[in-house]
C-alpha cells in the first residue's frame, strides 16, 4: 500500500470508528409482554436517555395507538440532542402518521421496515419478491419526501437469501433511506454468519450506489439464543456502524441486545473492538433501574454490568484477590457505571439537605416536589428501619416515580392473619381521589388482600405471578413484591416496596393495575390497521 494510500485508510477508519447508539427501549423494548408505560415514564425515560448520550432514540410506533402518537411527538418537541425515531410499517398511513410525530425534533427520523425472509414474504406479506420491490420504492420515497433522515429495515434478514436482500437494499438506498438496518429478528443467527452477511451486502451494495459514503449499515439483534450482544458486535467487523439495544436487554420474547452491554463492552475491550460510542457510561446503572422501576421488570440479580451481584465477590479466592488488587477480579470499576458506595448513612435524624446529597450520588434528580414527597416517605421508612441502605432509597423513589400518575392508590391496609383462617383484611383505596373501605376474607392474608382490591375495582384479570424478595439484609428490610396481571392477551407487571410484605403486595397489585387499564384504554383509541 502506497504512503498516500495508507494515509487515506487511517484516515477513513477514524471517520468510520464511532458507533450509533440507537435505543429502542420506547418502541422495541415496551413489546415486551407486562412492560408497558405510561406517558409521564416514556418522557422521563427520554430525558434520561438523552442525558446519557443516547444518539438514536426509537421513541416509539406511532400510528399503533393516539397515547403512542402523542408521546412520540412530545419526546420529539422536547428532546434536546438525539436523533428521535417513528417506526413506520411500509404502509403510506403509517409513514404519515410517523413523519407528523416526529417532524417538531430538532433531528427527526422515519424508521421503516418491511418482511424480506421467504417465510415471511410466504406466510405474513403473501407477497412477490418483485411486489416487495415495489413497496420498497413507494414507502422508502414516500417518508424520504416528508424527513431527510430515513432508516430502512429488512425484516428478518438473517434468514434471506443474499441476493435477494442485496436487491432490496440497493432499492431502498435508491429511493432515500441512508441507514440500513439488517435485523436477527427472530435471533437465529450465529455471529460469524451475522458478520459475514454485513461484509457481503456492502461489498456488493455499496460500489452501485450513489454516496456511498452517506450510508450507514445498523444491527438489530434479538436473544432467543442469547447471542444478541455477541452477534451486534461481530456486526461492527461487518462494517455496520450502528447498534440497536435496549436498556437491561428488554424487548420482545428473550429480548434484544442490552444497552449496558454493548457500551461496556466496547469500553472496555479496545484491544479488539477498536470503536468508540458517546455514551456517559456512569449513567447506564441509573438509566437500568429507572427502566426497571416504570416497566416493573426486575433485573436479574446476575445480569451483566447492571445486577445487584455484577460486582460481588464471594468465593474465598476472589475476596482474596480482590483485598490484593481489584484488577484481579474486576474487568471494570463500580463506579465507571454508576456503582457509588458512599459511607454516609441515613436514619430517622437524616435532614433534607443529607437526603438530596445521598439522592444527587444515587443518580436521582428530582423537582422540588417530587423531593418533598420522597423526603416524607424516607422518614417514614426511617422510622420504622435501624437503618436505611441505598438499595432502600432507590426502591421507595422509584415507586414513586412508577406511580406518580396513577389513578388507583392505596391508603391503608389492615390483616388479620395467622393459624386459624379465614385471614380477613381491611382496605381503604382512593380511586380518582375517591376513597373507599372494603373488608373481605381470603385463603391466606395475600389472598384477602388482593380480595379486598378486586371488590373495590371489580375486574377479571388473572394474577399470573406473585414474587418476593428482600431489597437489603435483616429481619427489618423492605420486601419488594412483584406482581403479573393478565387479561386476554394483556399483561402487565407491577412491583411494590414496604416493610410490610401485604402492604408492598398491595402496592404492587395495584400498581399493575392501573397499568392494566392504561392499556385498555390504548388498545381501545387504537387506530384501525391502515390499508396497504
Amino acid at each position: 500500500m502506497s504512503a498516500m494510500n495508507a494515509t487515506s485508510a487511517a484516515a477513513a477508519s477514524t471517520e468510520t470508528d464511532r458507533v450509533i447508539i440507537f435505543d429502542t427501549t420506547l418502541r422495541d423494548g415496551e413489546q415486551c409482554p407486562g412492560a408497558s408505560m405510561t406517558f409521564e415514564e416514556k418522557l422521563e425515560v427520554a430525558d434520561l436517555l438523552d442525558t446519557m448520550g443516547v444518539d438514536v432514540i426509537e421513541a416509539g410506533f406511532p400510528i399503533a395507538s393516539n397515547g403512542d402518537f402523542e408521546s412520540v411527538a412530545e419526546i420529539a418537541r422536547r428532546t434536546k440532542r438525539a436523533v428521535i425515531a417513528g417506526l413506520a410499517r411500509a404502509i403510506p398511513a403509517d409513514i404519515a402518521r410517523a413523519g407528523e410525530a416526529v417532524k417538531h425534533a430538532q433531528r427527526p427520523r422515519i424508521h421503516t421496515f418491511v418482511s424480506t425472509s421467504p417465510i415471511h414474504l410466504e406466510f405474513q406479506m403473501r407477497k412477490t419478491q418483485d411486489q416487495v420491490i415495489d413497496i420498497i420504492t413507494a414507502t422508502v420515497s414516500q417518508a424520504r419526501n416528508l424527513i431527510d433522515d430515513i432508516e430502512w429495515s429488512a425484516m428478518d434478514a438473517t434468514r434471506t437469501p443474499l441476493d435477494y436482500l442485496v436487491r432490496c437494499v440497493e432499492t431502498a438506498i435508491r429511493s432515500g433511506a441512508t441507514t440500513i438496518n439488517l435485523p436477527d429478528t427472530v435471533g437465529y443467527a450465529t455471529p460469524s454468519e451475522y458478520e459475514a452477511m454485513f461484509r457481503n451486502v456492502r461489498e456488493r451494495v455499496l460500489d452501485r450506489v450513489p454516496n456511498p459514503e452517506k450510508i450507514v449499515f445498523s444491527a438489530h439483534c434479538h436473544d432467543d439464543l442469547g447471542l444478541a450482544v455477541a452477534n451486534s458486535l461481530a456486526a461492527l467487523a461487518g462494517g455496520a456502524r450502528q447498534i440497536e439495544c435496549t436498556v437491561n436487554g428488554l424487548g420482545e420474547r428473550a429480548g434484544n441486545a442490552a444497552l449496558e452491554e454493548v457500551v461496556m463492552a466496547i469500553r472496555t475491550r479496545a484491544d479488539v473492538l477498536p470503536y468508540q460510542t458517546g455514551i456517559d457510561a456512569t449513567l447506564v446503572t441509573r438509566a437500568s433501574k429507572l427502566v426497571s422501576a416504570v416497566t416493573s421488570f426486575p433485573v436479574q440479580y446476575n445480569k451483566a454490568i447492571v445486577g445487584r451481584n455484577a460486582f460481588a465477590h464471594e468465593s474465598g479466592i476472589h475476596q482474596d484477590g480482590m483485598l490484593k488488587n481489584n484488577t484481579t477480579y474486576e474487568i471494570m470499576t463500580p463506579d465507571s457505571v454508576g456503582v457509588s458506595k458512599t459511607s454516609l448513612v441515613m436514619g430517622k435524624h437524616s435532614g433534607r439537605a443529607a437526603f438530596r446529597d445521598k439522592l444527587k450520588a444515587l443518580g436521582y434528580e428530582l423537582g422540588e416536589n417530587a423531593l418533598n414527597d420522597a423526603f416524607a416517605r424516607f422518614k417514614d421508612l426511617a422510622d420504622r428501619k435501624k437503618v436505611v441502605y441505598d438499595e432502600d432509597i432507590e426502591a421507595l423513589v422509584d415507586q414513586e416515580i412508577a406511580a406518580a400518575h396513577d389513578r388507583m392508590k392505596l391508603v391503608s391496609l389492615s390483616v388479620i392473619a395467622g393459624s386459624h383462617g379465614p385471614q380477613r383484611a381491611t382496605m381503604k383505596m382512593a380511586v380518582d381521589g375517591v376513597v373507599t373501605t372494603e373488608e373481605c376474607e381470603g385463603n391466606g392474608p395475600v389472598d384477602a388482600v388482593f380480595n379486598c382490591i378486586k371488590a373495590i375495582v371489580p375486574h377479571a384479570a388473572k394474577l399470573a405471578l406473585y414474587q418476593v424478595h428482600a431489597v437489603t439484609e435483616g429481619t427489618d428490610a423492605q420486601a419488594e413484591v412483584s406482581v403479573r396481571l393478565e387479561e386476554g392477551d394483556k399483561a402487565v407487571t407491577g412491583r411494590g416496596s414496604d416493610p410490610d410484605t401485604l402492604v408492598a403486595s398491595a402496592q404492587a397489585y395495584i400498581i399493575a393495575l392501573n397499568k392494566l387499564q392504561t392499556k385498555r384504554q390504548s388498545l381501545n383509541a387504537q387506530a384501525q390497521p391502515a390499508a396497504e
